[in-house]
C-alpha cells in the first residue's frame, strides 16, 4: 500500500500541524461524546471529528479519545489492542502502523501530541526536540 492508495478521495485542506501537548485526560474526553474527537496514533494527536466512524456508534469509535498504535498496526478494533505501544511488535505491523500514520495525515490535521508519551517515532522525538 504506497503512493494514490492513500489518497483522499476529495480534497482535504489541513490545518498547519499543532504539537501542542495535550494530557491523556483531555484526549480522554475528544471522545465523539462532545464537540471533538481524536485519534492518537504513535504520541501524535489527529483530529477526526468529522469523520462519523470514530463518533459514538461508529465502526472506529474504539479508538477516539486514545492512542490506538497498537490495534491500528493489528488492524484490530478489539478494546484491549488499543493501546499506545507499539515498539514491540514485528515488522510487519510496525509497517502497517506507519500505512496508518500516512493515511492520517493526508486526511487528518495534527492538533496535538500526548503529553508525556514515550511512543514517538525517532523521526517525531528529533522534530518535537527542536
Amino acid at each position: 500500500m504506497t503512493g494514490g492508495k492513500f489518497e483522499p478521495k476529495a480534497p482535504v485542506e489541513l490545518k498547519e500541524p499543532v504539537y501542542t501537548p495535550i494530557s491523556v485526560g483531555e484526549l480522554a474526553k475528544a471522545n465523539g461524546e462532545g464537540d471533538k474527537c481524536y485519534v492518537a496514533i504513535q504520541g501524535i494527536v489527529y483530529d477526526v471529528t468529522g469523520n462519523k466512524a470514530y463518533q459514538p456508534g461508529g465502526s472506529y469509535n474504539v479508538f477516539a479519545g486514545k492512542d490506538a498504535s497498537q490495534a491500528l498496526a493489528k488492524t484490530s478494533t478489539k478494546p484491549e489492542d488499543v493501546k499506545p505501544e507499539w515498539q514491540h511488535l514485528e515488522e510487519k505491523e510496525q509497517n502497517v502502523l506507519r500505512d496508518w500514520v500516512t493515511f492520517f495525515s493526508k486526511r487528518y490535521s495534527i492538533v496535538g501530541t500526548v503529553e508525556g508519551a514515550t511512543n514517538f517515532t525517532p523521526e517525531y522525538a528529533a522534530k518535537l526536540a527542536n
